[in-house]
């Protein structure tokens, strides 16, 4: 009989799965198998180097295939040149109003509902020219990795 127990990833998974060590791999295994809901943490969210702040919403070892990040730009900040190696990026515009730069595309006005899709290895970057925080979600497919991040300044 398996011995049920709980297992807490930001507070939000419980299941009588049998027992794994919170944070593992096989208790990430095990959520992907039967499903959870992740919680947003704010106060763990930081500042990049880039000039924006980043929650990682959703980025787990056990499910490669996909991250998920809230990104919050303060009014009037671009963040930096950069790209992302290998790692196509999808931004789905949250709140606020900005300016976006994928390559070689012409700067876009981009706000609430609007997708911007940006090939892997690209440069891009993003102004907010609201006023107010412009957030956003990052979608990155394979996850993002620090060692993919490439800065173009």
């Amino acid at each position: 009989m398996e011995q049920a127990c709980s297992v807490d990833c930001h507070g939000s998974f419980s299941a009588g799965l049998g027992c794994a060590i919170p944070g593992s791999r096989v208790a990430e295994v095990m959520m992907l198998a039967k499903g959870t809901i992740w919680k947003q943490t704010v106060s763990q969210e930081f500042l990049t180097v880039e000039g924006c702040y980043i929650l990682e919403t959703y980025n787990q070892t056990a499910d490669d295939s996909m991250s998920i990040a809230r990104a919050r730009v303060s009014t009037g900040i671009t963040t930096a040149w950069h790209s992302l190696n290998g790692t196509i990026e999808r931004y789905i515009i949250a709140e606020g109003s900005g300016r976006v730069e994928v390559g070689d595309l012409p700067p876009s006005d981009v706000a609430s509902g609007d997708v911007v899709i940006i090939p892997a290895g690209v440069r891009q970057r993003i102004a907010n020219i609201g006023k107010g925080d412009l957030i956003f979600y990052c979608i990155c497919t394979p996850r993002f990795q620090p060692a993919v991040y490439r800065s173009l300044e």
